[in-house]
């Protein structure tokens, strides 16, 4: 599911990048599905995404380092066009009679189209997708010569710059909206005629059309450079699954600069096999969120069992509170998959499914060649596939917008599942010298790489 998550994101970026690029060219046509206006590839839009799949691929093959610079001039972009409307929006909306007033966030009342949507739009919205980058500083660590200091700083940082801005951007956003738009069936009916970007149109309205073209080229750029990275990040994780001996060993082939090549081959093919099931960016939003946030969900598992099997081993980084934050983001990651819907997760443990089965015969083929990776079934399945099970079954039967009167059921339900799995998985965890071999086998391939890896 790691791979899936990442594999699948530069594909996502591409179409966001094309949806708001349609306001210069018909990248992108509106179509009607499920009762939602969506925009969906036109031929064009898919030719250009093809182009622009195989730059992000171009662009990483020659090293971290241009990744590197390119990534770096993109960011400070992206951040300077958010702290500018921030400030313009600020600025206009308490200034002129144009935009909206302090009175947008108490006239509608909190919440007007109820609690659930407000907990839907964390995965369906794109609010914990806008949030996942954190985890492309731990995905690129290992080509970081500081970690120990720089991984913290990375995540913690990243988390916690992002949230002050989106909230900010919030504000800013909730003051600009003319109150004459929300006159018309309020916050839950809001909509822009004719335009597929809210802060550029507000821009618009406001008579700052030189902003609004600006916002307009950042939409562009920003979803962009986002493919560019998890571009980077996605042809890691299959050299990483070929390292463990979990697929093919060519896919941890190298080129001259340390980039695992074929692995950006594949994450390649896999964004256009994305597009194909999923023309739309709003449709590709939910299943990356759940399938992310679900592979989240074995790390807190991971540190509860790491730390009763090796007590004593040195930790650089240490986490308070016992399983208090383990379970806590255990049970974050199972509501987050649950606010999805069904619609978007059966298509997501279908996709589980079928990964286990190109497990199973990946394991038939290695016993056959004699390479078959070790598995540790007692381990992993006594939770996993339950817990898997149960969050389908869950999914299913109290699916949000099938039964809304079960929604708040759910709180309780999957606090119940959280914990049991979670003593399931602490339970059937491996015993202290098989950890000890995996332990020891990393630490020589990371030895391994740091003595061939090319200073790229």
């Amino acid at each position: 599911m790691t791979w899936v998550a990442t594999v699948t994101v530069p594909a996502i970026e591409t179409e966001g990048a094309l949806t708001y690029a349609t306001r210069f060219l018909p990248f992108t046509t509106a179509a009607t599905a499920g009762g939602e206006v969506q925009h969906v590839l036109t031929p064009l839009g898919y030719a250009t995404a093809v182009v622009l799949l195989a730059v992000f691929v171009l662009l990483n093959y020659f090293g971290v380092k241009l990744f590197a610079q390119i990534n770096n001039v993109l960011v400070w972009w992206k951040l300077a066009i958010i702290v500018l409307v921030i400030v313009v929006f600020l600025i206009t909306a308490l200034g002129t009679t144009q935009m909206g007033s302090p009175a947008n966030f108490t006239s509608h009342g909190f919440a007007p189209g109820g609690v659930p949507g407000v907990f839907v739009a964390i995965s369906t919205a794109g609010i914990v997708f806008s949030f996942v980058g954190f985890r492309q500083g731990i995905e690129l660590a290992g080509e970081t010569r500081n970690p120990k200091r720089n991984i913290p700083i990375a995540v913690i940082g990243s988390v916690g710059i992002t949230a002050i801005i989106y909230a900010a951007l919030q504000v800013a956003f909730t003051l600009g909206v003319p109150e004459k738009l929300l006159g018309h069936g309020g916050w839950e009916k809001l909509s822009f005629t004719n335009d597929a970007g809210p802060l550029a149109a507000i821009a618009t309205i406001a008579g700052l059309g030189w902003l609004a073209f600006l916002l307009y080229v950042d939409a562009v750029i920003s979803p962009a450079d986002t493919g560019l990275i998890t571009t980077a990040v996605s042809s890691r994780v299959s050299y990483a699954l070929a390292r463990n001996g979990n697929a093919p060993a060519f896919l941890a082939r190298r080129n001259r600069h340390g980039v695992p090549w074929i692995g950006l081959l594949v994450t390649f093919v896999a964004g256009l096999i994305v597009l194909l099931p999923f023309p739309s960016w709003q449709q590709l939003v939910g299943f990356i969120t759940s399938a992310t946030v679900i592979s989240f969900g074995v790390g807190p598992l991971a540190v509860g069992a790491l730390r009763r099997v090796e007590p004593q081993r040195e930790r650089p980084f240490r986490l308070p509170g016992k399983d208090v934050i383990p379970l806590l983001g255990f049970y974050a990651a199972n509501m987050i998959v649950y606010w999805a819907g069904w619609q978007t997760n059966q298509k997501l443990f279908a996709t589980i499914l079928l990964g286990y089965l190109i497990l199973l015969i990946w394991q038939l083929v290695g016993r056959a060649r004699g390479s078959r990776p070790t598995l540790d079934f007692r381990s992993g399945a006594v939770w996993l596939l339950p817990w898997f099970a149960a969050m389908a079954l869950i999914s299913w039967l109290c699916d949000p917008e099938a039964h809304p009167e079960l929604f708040g059921w759910v709180f309780l339900i999957n606090a119940v599942v959280t914990v049991v799995i979670y003593v399931l998985a602490l339970r059937f965890r491996m015993p202290r010298a098989r950890t000890d071999e995996l332990i020891a086998e990393a630490e020589e391939e990371g030895a391994e790489e740091a003595t061939s890896s090319p200073t790229s």
